[in-house]
């Protein structure tokens, strides 16, 4: 008789397992999990290859202590470089020194929180950070995955040659499915594949451009990439808005808050991220902000304007340094961003009266001279008049004013 060695028999099992959840498996992704933009923390921006089990857990209890978890913040997030290796069946290990408990009680500790749980993983055959990815382990990973808890994926593209990105990310996102376990998969192909044009049933968020960096208005050159700064990413993708909603969103990439930037260019990020409806993913070290980062991602009024539930995208007007944004709310009200790209201050009269917006992607109109609305400054936290006067504008360099138009009763 033919003896199969036990390893050998639980490859096999292994083989046959995954075959007939591939051949059961249905076209489409897990709805319903993103039906606002997510809100959470992401360990790259701050900590790139840095990162390991105490960080992690240091910032899930920021996340609570500091009341971001209140205010709407749910994931953590562990980018590249937790890998170590696989092993003689091909599953993924951390690195053992990095995350001596496992990714399974890192995953509880969160949970434990009240909070969910994410990783990252990559397309291609290694990370862009030279960890081992997910390329011809698909399948094998995502089980992995659910049986730590994740509840997030960050799927990456370095080392992507000669894949199909709509191929690939369908590869995983029906890995995912078959896994059982429902995951938000964050994909982050950098837009080189018009992502927002197919992949709204693959992916509940895709990012449209290269990554960000800790700079306003600027292109860092790396070689062979470049990283940009916030005003650079939002013009590259001033045309896409129609192609966000809930469950699908486009997304510029997570925060810089608190790493580097002034205060007015912070705020001013941050409310360009609001009105975008973009993902909200904190990029800093959350155990060591300052009152003001604080107070910057924690204003539940700005907030409030990107988790809205009609899941609009801003529609963005230009005018030389000068831009105004405008975003359709539930129950009538609108927001509307002035805001100051120029380092120089300016101040204008915005005459409410002679302003009138249509919307032909949201297929929303706002008329002054039929409606009239209380305009709430949302950094300042007060009403500051009606629209039935000219509004008079001050704006410091790289600053915005924000403000939300509270429909009058007798209007709705």
């Amino acid at each position: 008789m033919l003896i199969i060695p036990y390893p050998i028999r639980m490859k096999k099992l292994f083989m046959i397992v995954v075959l007939i959840n591939s051949i059961n498996v249905y076209s489409q992704k897990f709805t319903n999990l993103a039906l606002t933009s997510p809100m959470g923390w992401n360990s790259w921006n701050k900590f790139a290859c840095n990162i390991n089990e105490k960080i992690v857990r240091e910032a899930a209890d920021a996340m609570v202590a500091s009341g971001m978890k209140d205010v709407g913040y749910r994931y953590i997030i562990i980018d590249d470089c937790w890998q170590d290796k696989r092993d003689s069946l091909g599953f993924i290990h951390p690195e053992s020194a990095r995350f001596p408990s496992g990714m399974k009680a890192l995953a509880d500790y969160i949970h434990s929180k009240g909070l969910k749980f994410g990783i990252y993983s990559d397309a291609g055959y290694h990370t862009c950070g030279g960890r081992i990815a997910s390329r011809g382990h698909e399948f094998q990973d995502a089980i992995t995955y659910a049986k730590w808890g994740v509840d997030y994926l960050k799927y990456d593209w370095c080392e992507s040659d000669n894949l199909n990105g709509k191929g690939a990310y369908t590869t995983i996102r029906d890995a995912l499915y078959a896994a059982g376990r429902p995951i938000v998969l964050g994909m982050c192909e950098w837009g080189q594949n018009s992502p927002w044009r197919w992949a709204s049933n693959v992916g509940h968020l895709w990012r449209t451009t290269g990554d960000i960096t800790n700079c306003f208005d600027c292109r860092v050159n790396h070689g062979s990439w470049n990283s940009w700064g916030v005003m650079k990413i939002i013009d590259s993708q001033d045309s896409l808005r129609k192609y966000a909603g809930p469950d699908h969103w486009n997304d510029p990439d997570m925060l810089e808050v608190g790493n580097g930037m002034s205060l007015n260019e912070d705020r001013a990020h941050f409310s360009i991220w609001c009105m975008s409806a973009a993902p909200l993913i904190a990029g800093n070290d959350l155990s060591k902000m300052s009152k003001e980062t604080h107070n910057i991602l924690t204003n539940q009024e700005v907030i409030a304007i990107d988790q809205d539930s009609l899941g609009i995208q801003g529609l963005r007007q230009r005018k030389d340094s000068l831009e105004i944004w405008y975003k359709p709310l539930k129950n009538g009200d609108w927001a509307l961003c002035f805001l100051n790209r120029a380092t120089k201050p300016t101040t204008f009269d915005y005459d409410w009266k002679k302003q009138m917006i249509n919307d032909d992607v949201a297929k929303m109109e706002l008329r002054f001279d039929k409606s009239h609305y209380t305009i709430r400054d949302l950094w300042a936290k007060r009403d500051i008049g009606l629209t039935d006067k000219i509004l008079k504008v001050s704006l410091a360099g790289r600053d915005v004013l924000m403000v939300r138009l509270l429909k009058s009763a007798a209007n709705k």
